[in-house]
Parts: C-alpha cells; sequence; structure tokens
C-alpha cells in the first residue's frame, strides 16, 4: 500500500460557505455502520470525531459511547451541530485536537481522510488512543441514480463538467483511501450500503455542497446544478418523485495492539 502520504498545504476551508447546506443535503450513515465501529474498541469511554462537520457521525456515536469528542476546524460547520448531553464540540484541526494523550478508544473519520495531513494526524492518532483502542476511517464516491438515463447525466457531471474543479485531496478519496498505511493493526471491515431516496431538489442541494461545484461557482460565477437539473428533469417524473442514489461506502479500520 505504499507510505503514508503527506500533504503539507495550510487547511483551506472549502465548506464553511455552504455549512447550512451540507447539514441538510448530505446522505445519513446507516445505523450498521456504527453499531459496527461499536465493536471495534476494548472499551466505550470516549469516542473523537475527527472533522465532524456538523456532528452527523457524532450524534450516531453518542448512544454507544459515554462521552463524545467531536472536532472540526471549521466553526461555520459545527454551527450547525446537533447538541447532545455527551458531545463536546470544538473548533480544532486534525493533526492538533487537543485531546488528552492516551484517553480515546475510538477515533472515526467521516468522508475526510483526504484533507488532512496524514503524517502529523496519524502522529496524533498514535498519541490519543490507549492501548485495546481504534481508528475507523471512512468515505464514498461518486453516487450512482437508479436509472440509465439519470445515472449517465450525474456521472458526466461529475466527471466533465465539474471534473476540473476537483481539489487534488480528492484523488485520495477517489482511491478508495487505499494510498496510505493505517497506524495499527488492520482489521477487516463489513461492505454496508449507502443510499438515499431524494427528490430532484434534495439531489440538486446535494451537489451544490461539493467542492468542485462551489470552486466552478467561484471560478465561472455561475451555478452548474441549474443546467444539470434541466438535463435530469425529463428523465425524473413529477416535481415530488424520489429517486434512490447509491454509493460505494468504503472502511478502513485498525486497532492499537490487535484485536
Amino acid at each position: 500500500m505504499g507510505r503514508p502520504l503527506s500533504m503539507t498545504a495550510p487547511f483551506r476551508d472549502e465548506f464553511s460557505s455552504v455549512a447550512a447546506q451540507y447539514a441538510l443535503h448530505r446522505p445519513v450513515y446507516p445505523r450498521a455502520l456504527f453499531d459496527f465501529l461499536a465493536t471495534l474498541p476494548a472499551r466505550r469511554a470516549l469516542a473523537w470525531d475527527c472533522a465532524t462537520g456538523n456532528g452527523q457521525a457524532a450524534r450516531a456515536l453518542a448512544p454507544l459511547f459515554t462521552r463524545v469528542i467531536a472536532t472540526d476546524a471549521s466553526d461555520a460547520q459545527l454551527a450547525h451541530a446537533t447538541p447532545a448531553p455527551n458531545i463536546e464540540y470544538r473548533v480544532a484541526r486534525a493533526e492538533a485536537s487537543g485531546v488528552a494523550a492516551d484517553a480515546v478508544d475510538l477515533v472515526t473519520v467521516a468522508q475526510a481522510m483526504h484533507w488532512f495531513e496524514l503524517d502529523t494526524f496519524f502522529d496524533e492518532v498514535r498519541r490519543v488512543v490507549r492501548v485495546g483502542g481504534a481508528l475507523a476511517v471512512w468515505g464514498y464516491g461518486d453516487g450512482a441514480l437508479d436509472t440509465p438515463a439519470l445515472a449517465s447525466e450525474l456521472h458526466r457531471f461529475y466527471s466533465e463538467t465539474i471534473g476540473p474543479y476537483w481539489p487534488p485531496a480528492r484523488k485520495v478519496l477517489d482511491s478508495e483511501y487505499r494510498n496510505f498505511v493505517m497506524p495499527f493493526t488492520e482489521v477487516s471491515a463489513p461492505r454496508i450500503p449507502l443510499a438515499a431516496d431524494w427528490t430532484l431538489a434534495g439531489l440538486a442541494g446535494y451537489v451544490r455542497t461539493w467542492s468542485a461545484t462551489q470552486r466552478y461557482i467561484a471560478a465561472n460565477g455561475r451555478d452548474p446544478v441549474d443546467a444539470l437539473v434541466e438535463r435530469l428533469r425529463p428523465h425524473w417524473g413529477e416535481a415530488s418523485a424520489t429517486h434512490r442514489v447509491t454509493w460505494p461506502l468504503w472502511i478502513r479500520c485498525s486497532v492499537r495492539g490487535g484485536r
């Protein structure tokens, strides 16, 4: 799998400008994912959800752990996080969490590893995870709609219309997170489906949260999603109709000290 990647560029905030939309229009991770994650550590006292965004993963972890610390480098994202009695939200970068050493039972990273300086982040994980603790990271790539015509139009938008605007970090995600070495003993993870049923407006909201879409708008002064919606509309059906979007969800896990 090669050596850990090193991405030394300073933090670039790709999502604060669409934080409200991000909270509304991202797919919801399935309960089965968190049930699996809870089996990884020897104890369930403290979970650290790194790059928590609006706290979706943190909220799912909260019933399974005594405490959850949820960090994000964007205070705008955290402003849209839902409070819970045992979740502590903090503004912090992945590479400098402020979490106590040898205190964490599970570190989770949902759809964000490609933004990190990985060598430094893994050093931070080694510092905070106690023996018997674990790191679990997951992500998803290009979603597919449920008819050939719709799927083709969405894929064309992803790869051609905004393709040149994806940041270099996207390549790490598109590799299914296989081009870095995990910091502890790697363990296998199940295949867990990720899907959402959306109206056309819901899909458009999701596509507008993409970093490449926002970069396209900044560079060209117009929203490319408007044209995508017009191409999808003849194949969609009624405005209130929903279509299923499915994504490949990949999970990598490693446990300190083995299972």
